[in-house]
Order: structure tokens, then sequence, then C-alpha cells
């Protein structure tokens, strides 16, 4: 598990581009047969994925974490990305087919990811963080998720919002967790823009073709910066930077938010024209 510690946005200004991927950028998400994480210590958030090929693979807390197992502290979002699979969580099997998401409480200790076909193998992508209170794990699909039309055609942003972790689909800690589906013709993402004072926030995009790229906008919003990102891969945003997407085609993204509240609203727009 790779460690991230935080970052003071003053600090972030002097920055190379091969110093923010360093800091800001998960380029491998998913391995064959791995699980992969990053511990970030901005709101203590655990995010990557698990793709399991050829064998089953169990969830281990690892050192970082300093617990008997994984979630003996923590809460979890999964969404499968790749083929149908399942999860199995303390000896309960979860079909968790492609676009299929999964709410996991505190408490729960054996968490095994397996796929249904080693040719067209799952990709879980997680995110996890810090828990208070034991809530029920939910399966989550796109069917029963909250769907929020946005944008248009002529600004380039059609695209829906699916909540699957979010206070009007089930109860959380403080995860919530959901996926932004551009259509064709479409290519930005969250723009105009927002931070959030009391929540940061993790990206990971998806459904992109081997050279189609997207500009994430990092920094404050008089301070910005991009991270060009590929197929399958994550991006790191605190408090006090900006998170948004400009793609050379449409895709698809994963966000995951922890912080002091689920209030998907909480934001703090920037007008267009204080950006710099």
């Amino acid at each position: 598990m790779k460690t991230l510690y935080a970052h003071h946005p003053e600090d972030v200004k002097n920055y190379t581009t091969d110093k923010l991927r360093e800091q800001f950028l998960m380029e491998k998400v998913f391995v064959q047969d791995s699980i992969e994480l990053t511990y970030s210590h901005v709101d203590r958030i655990i995010y990557g994925g698990a793709m399991p090929v050829e064998k089953a693979l169990t969830m281990e807390a690892g050192e970082e974490l300093a617990a008997e197992y994984f979630l003996e502290r923590r809460e979890m979002g999964v969404i499968n990305v790749g083929g149908d699979g399942k999860v199995t969580l303390d000896g309960k099997v979860y079909e968790i087919n492609s676009r299929d998401g999964l709410y996991v409480g505190k408490g729960t200790k054996e968490i095994v990811f397996e796929s249904n076909d080693s040719g067209n193998p799952a990709k879980f992508y997680i995110n996890s963080c810090p828990a208070h209170h034991s809530y029920p794990t939910v399966k989550v699909g796109l069917d029963n998720a909250i769907a929020r039309p946005l944008g248009a055609d002529e600004s380039m942003n059609k695209r829906t919002i699916y909540q699957f972790i979010h206070p009007d689909v089930l109860e959380s800690c403080q995860l919530s967790m959901g996926m932004t589906m551009l259509e064709k013709g479409s290519g930005w993402n969250t723009m105009p823009c927002h931070t959030h004072e009391r929540r940061m926030e993790v990206y990971f995009y998806f459904d992109m073709e081997e050279d189609t790229r997207v500009f994430h906008m990092m920094g404050q919003p008089q301070e910005t910066r991009h991270i060009l990102m590929a197929n399958e891969q994550a991006v790191l945003s605190p408090s006090w930077s900006i998170h948004a997407g400009a793609g050379t085609n449409n895709y698809t993204f994963i966000w995951g938010m922890c912080g002091e509240n689920i209030d998907f609203d909480d934001m703090q727009f920037v007008d267009m024209k204080d950006l710099r």
C-alpha cells in the first residue's frame, strides 16, 4: 500500500509535472491477481483496485492500519468496472456484475474478490475511509442508484451522475461514492468547478480508448494545475483543490468523497471569471 502525506497548497504551487504526478496520480489501479491500494493522509482515505484473474483475492489489513482486519475501523465502497464477478463477505456471496456497486459496513472481517470469467475479469474499484458505526452491507446497481442528468450538448458536458453511496440510497458514516457517465460528444466534467472545504475527493477515470486522454484540473482556483490522465487511473483531490476534467473523447469516472459531512451539495462554487 503506497502512502501519501498531506500537501499544503503553498507547497504544491512549486511542484513540477513529475512531482504532481508522483504525489496525486495513481497510475496503476488494476494489476492482474493483485490488490493495489493507496493510503492518503488526506481524511485517511484508501483507494485502489482489485483484479482477480486466475485466483481469488483476499483483502488484508496491512501494517499501515494496525488493525486485526481491514474493516475493523473502516467502511468501504466497491464498484465493478470490468467483467462480472462476486464479492464474499464473511461467507456471504454477493454477485457484483459490471457497473454494480457494494457498500460494506464496518466490522466485516473477511473480504474476498473473484471473477466469473478469467477471460473477462472483474475490476473492483475500491474506496475506504474511517467509520464510527457499523451500517448494513447494501448492493447498489445502476437501476437503483439515484440518476441526476446534467449539462447540455452546446456546453459539451451532457452527463448523468449516478449516486451509489448517498444518504438517499443507504446509510454510511462518511463515505459517498458514485459514477458519472458522459454522453458522446461531451468532454467536460464539473465545470464551472468547486472546492469542498469539509471533504476531499478522489476521481477514477475509465471507459477510455487507448489514445484518449483527460486533462484533469486541480489546484486552488486562482492557482490551477493539470494532470494528464489515461484509462483506469485515479487522482487525489484535497479539500482546497478544484477537480474537473476535459477529455479528448467521452469517458466515465467514479468519484468518492469523505470528510466532515455527507451532504453532496456542500460545495464552494467558483465563478469562471475567478479561475486562473
